[in-house]
């Protein structure tokens, strides 16, 4: 049921329910409270009109005085003249004190009531008192008053001692009306307060969940808005510091990184399609001279047409490269690659063969010694050998290649131009060429895809111009000598 409330409705039900179970608690916790204090005042009471009857002995000169030995000597007479059902006649005078209900009890546990004081129900605890096996009894009980009415009393049984040392008990009882009527009051006025204290504690939690969640109401707006639209530059005001405003706060950070995301997406479609309209371009335009020249029957010479069927290929090359780098690239970060130990020094020597085949004429120096790192095989071998195509490229003829791996650290030294301080930030880019760089072949994606594999193998990679010109790439991979077991 609670499921099916809006927030509101559970935030102040809840609210409800707590002041509710509060009130209760403390309502009960009062009851009880006053009871005991009455129950109190009703045993004070009962304790003063059998306190006198304490001594064992009594006297005109004893303790309590007249008073107390004529109170003696009629419950003696009591005693001895022994009714165990209320009277209203005897030889008995009235007998004083503020009490209802009076009576006898004999060693043997049975009542001899006092005539005008009604009769009471005796219970072992009063039995026990007459014996002399405990001191006192105070408890509830019923008893009948001098009109005949039964009536729920408490009771107080004290020793007695006759003049005669007869032992018994003397039974004190004053009805608990004058307990249970102040708490019924009471209880009705407490169920009245909690019921009102609900109410009111309803009304207010629904003030206070209308208040709280009024942001939460604007921050759904945005998020609404934001669906409708599409429109990630929305923004949602963040003041204060409470868990609203840290999630407002948490939501515009969210729409910002789709928003920069958003944008690198169309920014590398843009790109990628500028790359693209090139090789297609020159592929288009070659493939349709030999169809033209076929459709003609003008054949084209034989050299030409070998030199555009090398082009045509060469810019399939090229496209297939730059498909291989768009994929590379496409692939989420949070989708990484496989890791697994690799021998980065065997990579290495891989990748340096690949890029001897692609450039016969310059003299490639090596020298890597073994180092092992945690990776994926492919894409860490894709990236040396980006690093090696870029010395390759921008190496003059007959230039040299110097490339080392030593204690993790692997360098790719050229003799080319070397890169200007100002391009140097933006070697790593997507798509970024030089623009000495541009009518060579090439992406722009290499260098970025060699940050990228560096990156989520634990590494940093760095380029600079090298010392006597040309350009020095150092890659730095975390591992251990040795391959771990």
């Amino acid at each position: 049921m609670m499921r099916r409330l809006p927030l509101r409705g559970r935030l102040a039900l809840l609210i409800a329910l707590a002041v509710a179970v509060a009130v209760a608690v403390c309502a009960s916790a009062s009851w009880f409270l006053v009871r005991d204090q009455l129950y109190d005042k009703l045993d004070q009471r009962l304790m003063g009109i059998g306190g006198p009857l304490m001594g064992e002995h009594g006297g005109p000169g004893g303790p309590g005085g007249p008073s107390v030995f004529r109170m003696r000597r009629d419950l003696a007479f009591v005693l001895a003249a022994c009714t165990p059902t209320a009277t209203s006649e005897g030889q008995v005078r009235p007998l004083p004190g503020p009490y209802t209900i009076m009576q006898v009890v004999t060693p043997q546990g049975g009542p001899c009531t006092v005539p005008g004081a009604g009769a009471l129900t005796v219970t072992p605890a009063d039995a026990q008192v007459a014996r002399g096996a405990r001191p006192d009894a105070l408890h509830d009980g019923t008893g009948v008053d001098a009109d005949g009415n039964r009536r729920d009393v408490r009771i107080f049984t004290r020793p007695f001692l006759a003049e005669d040392g007869t032992r018994a008990a003397v039974s004190f009882a004053i009805p608990l009306e004058e307990v249970t009527a102040p708490l019924n009051t009471l209880a009705l006025f407490l169920v009245a307060v909690t019921a009102l204290g609900v109410l009111a504690s309803a009304g207010a939690g629904l003030v206070i969940a209308r208040a709280s969640l009024r942001p939460v109401d604007e921050l759904t707006e945005v998020v609404e808005h934001i669906a409708r639209t599409e429109d990630l530059d929305t923004r949602i005001p963040e003041e204060g510091r409470d868990e609203i405003a840290r999630l407002s706060r948490s939501f515009n950070t969210m729409t910002a990184a789709l928003a920069a995301s958003r944008e690198r997406q169309q920014q590398l479609i843009a790109d990628a399609g500028h790359e693209l309209r090139t090789p297609l371009t020159s592929l288009r335009t070659n493939i349709d001279l030999l169809l033209r020249s076929q459709e003609t029957g003008r054949e084209l010479p034989p050299d030409t047409r070998r030199r555009m069927l090398v082009n045509v290929k060469a810019q399939m090359q090229e496209l297939s490269s730059l498909v291989g780098d768009l994929l590379e690239l496409a692939r989420p970060a949070e989708q990484e690659p496989s890791r697994e130990i690799v021998a980065l020094h065997e990579v290495v020597g891989r990748a340096v063969e690949r890029a001897r085949l692609r450039g016969p004429g310059l003299r490639i120096g090596t020298e890597a010694k073994p180092w092992f790192v945690r990776g994926d095989p492919g894409s860490l071998e894709r990236a040396v050998v980006n690093l090696l195509d870029n010395a390759v490229k921008f190496s003059p003829p007959g230039g040299a290649v110097d490339v080392r791996l030593s204690a993790g650290e692997l360098t790719v030294r050229d003799q080319g131009p070397g890169i200007s301080a100002d391009e140097l930030p933006h070697v790593f880019d997507r798509f970024w060429r030089s623009p000495s760089a541009r009518s060579l072949p090439g992406s722009g994606l290499g260098l970025s895809i060699v940050a990228r594999v560096v990156r989520e193998s634990g590494g940093q990679v760095s380029l600079d111009p090298a010392d006597g010109g040309g350009t020095l790439v150092r890659v730095h991979l975390p591992g251990s000598p040795s391959r771990p077991d």
